[in-house]
């Protein structure tokens, strides 16, 4: 297994659609793989494709606090949403160290491939619905600061430059 780079906000790569994974293959299971390994690595509880700069349909996630939980979700598609929404506080891997308040449905279901390639259905609701939907609006080239008002997602973005910088002249 590899650790992957993890693309950071505003690179303008995460804005890229992911496209359905033709076939579930080894080489989508070594993705899968790596990819759960870079996003226990950067102590996060989801990772999509396109956040490693892999444009498939490809979410990896375990929000259970013993990381003994993985769930794969490959060409993930919404089944149903909740009427009711729910409010929690978000971060993203391609966000450091940024955090603020999305709303989202409050349960969800999906339908995926496994990591086998067979079809199954996960009915979420609590963190594990928020996660579903801010991976997925990933394969969709949405990072969870476009919820956020104009001068709040202006401030994260001018942060981010910064610190991109300061990491390029220390190497």
């Amino acid at each position: 297994m590899a650790r992957l780079n993890i693309l950071r906000y505003p690179d303008p790569r995460l804005h890229t659609v992911a496209q359905a994974v033709a076939v579930v293959d080894d080489r989508i299971r070594r993705l899968v793989d790596d990819m759960f390994e870079t996003m226990y690595d950067a102590e996060g509880v989801g990772l999509a494709a396109t956040q490693v700069d892999v444009h498939e349909r490809v979410i990896v996630m375990d929000t259970s606090e013993e990381h003994n939980r993985p769930v794969v979700l490959i060409n993930p598609t919404l089944t149903w949403k909740s009427e009711e929404m729910s409010v929690a506080e978000e971060g993203c891997l391609s966000v450091p160290q940024t955090y603020d308040r999305v709303e989202r449905h409050a349960r969800v279901k999906v339908q995926a491939l496994n990591r086998d390639g067979e079809l199954f259905e996960l009915d979420a609701e609590g963190l594990s619905a928020v996660c579903v939907q801010h991976e997925m609006d990933h394969l969709m080239g949405k990072v969870f600061v476009e919820y956020l008002s104009f001068l709040k997602r202006d401030r994260i973005r001018t942060k981010m430059l910064k610190k991109q910088r300061e990491e390029q002249r220390v190497r």
